[in-house]
């Protein structure tokens, strides 16, 4: 009888890359990596010859650009998911996804494990781990950086271990930001931002986005068409989901859009500081807020902007796969049925404004919402409507004035006396 095996989630990267001979030294496995093309821009040929040099007895590429766009960007775009006020949930939208392959390449090969690279103080862990409990529950989970025979500490410590065993090392001293990259986004962490004093290095740490202050000066303008509130064309040019991603990415990039400096909550209880880029997404989340304001009524959004924040603490905390996101996304759906149209914005030095919107299914109306008099809208009419709105406010202040006490009598502390010169 072979030897049982075990998944890894390879990227490439140092941790990853030092797991597999980890995982050999100290189990008895036949580690099969499995690497998933998000949209890294990674030399997959390279790092799958990496994974077999350092132990690994197979290596699989997957890509899976297009369906983490369609599956998992775009149910976060069409609810407007931002995490706490910045972050376009580019690494919590993909984690499901990787955690879902994980288990499909566990079940083809008859593994009895997964093993993943993320730290036990990051969110990482989390998301993977609820993705194959929601599918594997039976699958066990060997968390390296939580396993009692893990030894290093630090990215330096990683380093020394690949480097005392003649092993390829996938990163620079220099560079060692602890950065996740797909399709979506490429974030940073470590080296000078993890203390909050410092501004980040840009120049030295940016590898999509160019300064906002070295962006050309005249700027650039750009339309995005939307079906249902999915994008589906850049500039009157129809795209399929890779391609216009990969269009706006070169857009926004060329204009400095779509960087967050942010110090967010993790889902395991500590705040970490990271940088963000984010440059098609940007424009994205700006194009497609402007059409849900022209498409959707007053009601309608509102509660949707409840709704947007509770699918973003889903996305977050790696719940993808919950009964709860699931009747959210169905609510979304419901609500994105008329976002049809298209808006264009100006993109400057870091910025972006609108430039215009439209869409059949618009709800506003030009006769009501004009200055001059139209034929729907009689200015008398509000005064009845002020009367019963603020009628709670006049019951409460005639009570006031009746009992003497309250902001509603005459020489209240808050009514001031002003300049009559």
């Amino acid at each position: 009888m072979g030897r049982e095996k075990v998944i890894l989630s390879y990227s490439g990267g140092l941790d990853t890359t030092v797991i597999i001979p980890w995982l050999k030294e100290n189990y008895d496995y036949d580690v099969i990596a499995v690497c998933i093309d998000l949209g890294q821009k990674e030399d997959w040929a390279k790092i799958k010859e990496r994974a077999l040099k350092t132990g690994a007895s197979a290596c699989y590429i997957v890509d899976a650009r297009e369906e983490y766009i369609t599956d998992f960007i775009w149910p976060a775009l069409k609810a407007n998911c931002v995490y706490e006020d910045k972050y376009l949930l580019g690494t919590s939208t993909a984690r499901p996804l990787i955690g879902k392959i994980l288990v499909e390449y566990a079940r083809q090969e008859g593994a009895s494990a997964i093993c993943h690279g993320a730290t036990g103080k990051g969110n990482d862990q989390v998301r993977f781990e609820l993705a194959i409990k929601a599918f594997a529950p039976d699958l066990r989970v060997i968390a390296a950086w939580r396993d009692p025979l893990w030894n290093m500490d630090s990215r330096e410590a990683e380093i020394k271990f690949l480097e005392d065993r003649g092993y390829e090392v996938p990163m620079k001293k220099d560079q060692s930001y602890s950065r996740d990259e797909n399709i979506w986004h490429l974030s940073h962490e470590g080296l000078e931002l993890e203390k909050t004093e410092n501004e980040p290095d840009w120049k030295h740490m940016l590898q999509l986005t160019v300064v906002p202050e070295e962006a050309p000066e005249e700027g650039e303008y750009v339309r995005i068409d939307f079906e249902k509130g999915i994008p589906v064309a850049v500039n009157e040019k129809k795209m399929n989901a890779l391609d216009l991603m990969l269009e706006l990415n070169k857009i926004g990039s060329r204009n400095g859009v779509g960087l967050a400096d942010i110090c967010e909550n993790r889902c395991v209880g500590m705040k970490s500081r990271g940088v963000y880029e984010t440059p098609g997404g940007t424009i994205l989340y700006t194009a497609h807020t402007m059409l849900d304001q022209l498409c959707i009524d007053r009601d309608t959004y509102h509660f949707k902007q409840h709704v947007s924040i509770k699918m973003g603490e889903l996305i977050y905390d790696g719940k993808f796969f919950t009964m709860l996101m699931d009747a959210c996304r169905a609510f979304i759906d419901s609500t994105e049925e008329t976002v049809t149209g298209w808006v264009k914005l100006k993109l400057y030095k870091g910025s972006i404004r609108g430039a215009g919107s439209y869409s059949k299914y618009s709800l506003y109306n030009e006769n009501i919402a004009s200055f001059t008099t139209g034929d729907l809208y009689d200015h008398k009419d509000a005064q009845g409507f002020i009367t019963l709105f603020g009628l709670p406010l006049k019951v409460r202040a005639m009570m006031e004035q009746q009992v003497g006490e309250g902001q509603a009598v005459a020489g209240n502390k808050n009514l001031r006396k002003r300049p009559v010169e």
